[in-house]
């Protein structure tokens, strides 16, 4: 498997889908993606074992109605085969016991059909991101164990009440990025992080702010209307770095 973000390797993605204009289209979607690259793409479950078993992505876009096998049945045959590759299911399947195999199967994302490349690539920058953490974390203490299971659960409720027109996607990209932020971020700094506009942060970023989430400082320029800059509040009783800058 490939190295993690932020090194010169990328993330290898492997696409299945039995419709081939349909896995065009998400090979292209992906393709937009910085960090990730389709390696191959099968439409049969065997196609996808065989491929597995050639190109060693790291990820697998999972469709689950494939004209020899179901999906998720996919899933076993590559563990049991020694492959660690991630899977994500994309799918029409919206069955509550559809959803749950998947769980159980230990997707790392369930994505229903049809959706925007946005929504694609907004779960795969998550997902690159839950990558790094769990290939890079040192566990020293039970906080560590804490800080990389909680990178991989649920979106918090916080943010999955959001304001008519907000999708959770953007709203973890637009966190996200102020998590990872060296100090403060302005509207346009979070838009060219994340890639959305810089209307579309400014609102999110003030959502964070009248939520409680983040805090906003004024930096008054030469001329014109103060620069409003914003950081994520850190939870009461957050340790200090090393280099002064708290954490939870």
């Amino acid at each position: 498997m490939n190295s993690a973000p932020g090194t010169a390797e990328a993330i290898d993605v492997l696409v299945v889908d039995d419709d081939f204009m349909v896995a065009r289209v998400h090979r292209a979607f992906v393709e937009r993606v910085p960090s990730f690259r389709v390696a191959g793409v099968a439409g049969t479950g065997e196609q996808a074992v065989a491929a597995v078993d050639a190109l060693r992505p790291d990820l697998v876009l999972l469709d689950l109605y494939l004209p020899d096998v179901f999906g998720l049945d996919v899933i076993p045959r590559l563990r049991a085969a020694g492959h660690d590759c991630d899977v994500m299911v994309i799918s029409a399947a919206r069955e509550a016991d559809t959803v749950r195999g998947a769980v159980r199967q230990g997707v790392v994302d369930y994505l229903l059909k049809p959706f925007q490349s946005d929504d694609l690539r907004a779960r795969l920058e998550r997902y690159a991101a839950r990558r790094c953490r769990l290939l890079d974390t040192v566990v020293r203490s039970q906080a560590d164990v804490d800080r990389v299971l909680a990178g991989t659960a649920a979106p918090s409720p916080g943010v999955m009440t959001l304001p008519k027109g907000m999708s959770v996607e953007t709203a973890e990209l637009v966190e996200r990025a102020l998590r990872d932020a060296d100090g403060t971020l302005s509207a346009s700094e979070c838009a060219a992080l994340t890639g959305v506009s810089r209307v579309s942060a400014r609102r999110y970023l003030e959502h964070f702010h009248t939520t409680g989430t983040a805090d906003v400082t004024l930096r008054y320029g030469v001329a014109g209307r103060p620069e409003r800059r914003y950081r994520l509040r850190e939870p009461e009783g957050a340790a200090a770095r090393p280099d002064g800058v708290a954490r939870a």
